[in-house]
């Protein structure tokens, strides 16, 4: 299958276009065992967390990078995230049966909302509507009118794997009718693939047998992993918003506030000399988990 947990970019030499492949094995499963999802949602999920791994491969940015999909479905939210360090993790929200299993019937009408967030500097976001018949497609256009990049992309997952494949234009290509004759003819080879080739051949095989006539450059591969960077600072961070009146109202109820993660199920639990401190301005007060 293409090399698992990585990620690998590619560049064609004579043809101003770079790519970007992806295998998920474990980072997918352990996403995956944290939630009980219908297989529509878990192979949806999986195709999520190939296309944040591989959006990620295209920026330079310290940070993280996510895609968010809401909409009025069975499925409200569909998440991923990637970090710079690739650490990957996703969740889904379910809000009734699943009896469907493409990206429109299961989501329905709503936007895909791609968030850049730089350790330094300002937040961005780009939003796209959910109106493609696929995940892929919608991606492709988001690139085409706010990048004005030509991309093409190629997501799928089954039970046990995920990957994805991205081709895409160079910024500041000057040989427009050059490049166009040079993207035609790579993006329409792409097009090609199989999903089956994309989950079970390597990535070398993958590259030769879609573009032996061309001139491939790999780079070296980065490891996927899942890893959730929730905390209990994270999450006094997050109650600092709350008032003292809501605060107290909370420590009431059972002398201490309940805080989940949702995308891997580790519980804090934040007591009242925690929070009196909060009050008072302490920032370091540790980050141990339930888990």
């Amino acid at each position: 299958m293409s090399s698992t947990d990585q990620l690998q970019r590619f560049i064609f030499d004579d043809a101003d276009v770079r790519g970007v492949l992806v295998g998920l094995d474990d980072s997918y499963q352990q996403t995956l065992a944290k939630h009980d999802y219908p297989a529509p949602v878990r192979r949806l999920l999986g195709e999520m967390l190939a296309a944040v791994a591989l959006l990620s491969a295209t920026l330079k940015f310290e940070g993280r990078l996510s895609l968010q999909a809401r909409g009025d479905g069975v499925v409200s939210l569909l998440m991923s995230e990637c970090t710079r360090q690739h650490h990957l993790r996703g969740i889904a929200r379910i809000e009734g049966v699943v009896n469907s299993d493409t990206l429109l019937e299961l989501l329905g009408h709503g936007q895909l909302v791609i968030t850049i967030e730089p350790d330094q500097g300002k937040r961005y976001q780009g939003v796209v509507p959910l109106d493609q018949p696929d995940l892929a497609r919608c991606l492709e256009q988001y690139f085409a009118h706010s990048e004005q990049l030509a991309t093409r992309i190629m997501l799928c997952a089954n039970d046990q794997h995920a990957a994805g494949m991205l081709l895409q234009a160079l910024p500041g290509n000057d040989q427009a009718q050059r490049f166009a004759e040079n993207w035609n003819r790579i993006s329409h080879l792409g097009a090609t693939l199989s999903d089956q080739e994309l989950l079970e051949l390597d990535n070398e095989t993958l590259l030769v047998r879609l573009f032996h006539e061309e001139t491939v450059r790999l780079y070296p591969s980065n490891e996927l992993a899942f890893k959730c960077d929730c905390s209990k600072e994270r999450c006094l961070r997050a109650l600092r918003t709350l008032s003292d009146a809501e605060l107290d109202e909370m420590l009431d109820e059972q002398g201490f506030i309940a805080m989940d993660c949702q995308f891997c199920n580790s519980g804090y639990q934040i007591d009242r000399v925690e929070i009196e401190q909060l009050r008072r301005g302490v920032t370091d007060m540790g980050s141990d988990s339930v888990h």
